[in-house]
């Protein structure tokens, strides 16, 4: 497996905060059969300062210390990208890197907080030539049926969707994997990855997130999602080329283009 979404260089955001635990990081993922990791910092101007080069000597730094231990983990880079005005002129410039230097770059809308220019910036990158993969929709405080469908013409406009893995495990809660299982029932999920920040509370697990996500997919589906499609953005190939299957997609109602979902959130809210 690949897991492209991964906080665990040592000491350079909320993530791992020390080598020591950086490495506790590296073996659980090596345990779980993730043999790619990219590591991918906060860039979050005013908090994580981060940019390409201090975050590649970071990773060549951790990278010898994994090796060293003897760890079987391979390790690329990119950014957990937080939407700013400034992340096209960024990313062109080359101070925000893309995952591997490819065409692909993990997008990060605020947690608690409605993006003012959304689907403005989503546009402009993809217009650029870049492939925005947003990190963790499930999880954003302010997704309602209201904003749902802002997801769903992003994937219709080219951008990519990243579920979190312990979110379909309920990890993150009852809310986060009903989100998760939507976004999966609908066929706008393209990868998963951990988002791992350390060891114990939020470890670097991806195989029971897909094998949870197989329970709506398919086995053969969830496989894309942590395997072919992972592997295709370290190949830089194009994003056509990987989609999802548009098995359930267009099938919907106009209005959130979303299938009747109440029998779901009774489910979610009667605590069955």
């Amino acid at each position: 497996m690949i897991d492209l979404h991964c906080h665990m260089l040592p000491g350079i955001d909320d993530g791992a905060t020390d080598l020591e635990t950086s490495l506790a990081m590296a073996r659980i993922a090596a345990a779980d059969g993730i043999e790619v990791t990219a590591c991918t910092p906060h860039i979050y101007p005013g908090l994580y300062e981060n940019a390409t080069e201090n975050i590649a000597a970071a990773v060549a730094a951790f990278r010898q210390s994994v090796a060293e231990a003897d760890i079987p983990l391979q390790l690329t880079f990119g950014a957990d990208i937080q939407i700013v005005p400034e992340l096209l002129i960024g990313l062109r410039r080359g101070t925000h890197p893309t995952l591997h230097g490819s065409r692909y770059f993990l997008f990060e809308p605020p947690h608690h907080t409605v993006p003012v220019r959304f689907a403005e910036t989503l546009f402009d990158t993809i217009a650029a030539g870049y492939t925005p993969i947003i990190t963790h929709p499930e999880r954003l405080t302010w997704l309602d049926d209201a904003h749902y469908g802002w997801f769903l013409d992003a994937a219709d406009d080219g951008a990519w969707i990243q579920l979190t893995a312990g979110a379909l495990t309920g990890e993150f809660g009852r809310r986060a994997q009903y989100w998760s299982e939507r976004m999966l029932d609908d066929g706008v999920v393209h990868i998963l990855a951990t988002d791992s920040h350390d060891p114990h509370h939020r470890p670097p697990i991806l195989s029971a997130g897909r094998d949870a996500a197989a329970q709506w997919v398919g086995a053969e589906e969830a496989e894309r999602l942590v395997e072919d499609r992972p592997r295709a953005v370290l190949d830089d190939q194009p994003p056509s080329s990987v989609l999802p299957p548009p098995a359930q997609r267009g099938e919907a109602p106009a209005q959130g283009r979303s299938k009747d979902r109440r029998g779901w959130l009774s489910r979610l809210f009667s605590g069955s």
